[in-house]
């Protein structure tokens, strides 16, 4: 009895081990989010890339508020398409990396806007990474 006893609690201790390794190996590849902005910084270091995001978000917020004039669809999307084929063309020919908005679409949007909100209040620089204070 004492021998069935242990080797069912090693199968659940193993299982233990194995189900908090799997979720150790999950934190790991997937960016928690707290710290998403600091790693949608780094994916984020070429100047270029910043530049073409801040006019993105600019050509998309103005289309937000064309659409919201005119009430109509219309200039929201044209605004949403630059906006990303800004950022995309940021990333592709500048950064040379996958935009985080394929694996983190609603993450990768807030933060979006809000490095263009720390660019205007001066934490994020469009000219060196030096500058940068949003960390």
């Amino acid at each position: 009895m004492n021998q069935v006893a242990t080797q069912n609690t090693t199968k659940y201790t193993d299982a233990a081990t194995i189900g908090t390794a799997k979720k150790d190996i999950m934190k790991t590849v997937s960016p928690t989010k707290p710290n998403f902005y600091d790693f949608y910084l780094d994916e984020h270091q070429n100047m270029a890339c910043r530049r073409l995001h801040f006019a993105g978000s600019s050509f998309g917020l103005l289309g937000l508020a064309k659409s919201v004039k005119t009430r109509s669809p219309k200039p929201l999307l044209k605004g949403i398409a630059a906006g990303y084929a800004c950022a995309w063309v940021g990333h592709f020919f500048f950064e040379k990396n996958k935009p985080a908005s394929f694996k983190f679409p609603l993450k990768s949007f807030a933060s979006d806007f809000r490095m263009y909100s720390d660019v205007l209040r001066g934490n994020v620089s469009l000219k060196d990474r030096k500058f940068d204070k949003a960390r």
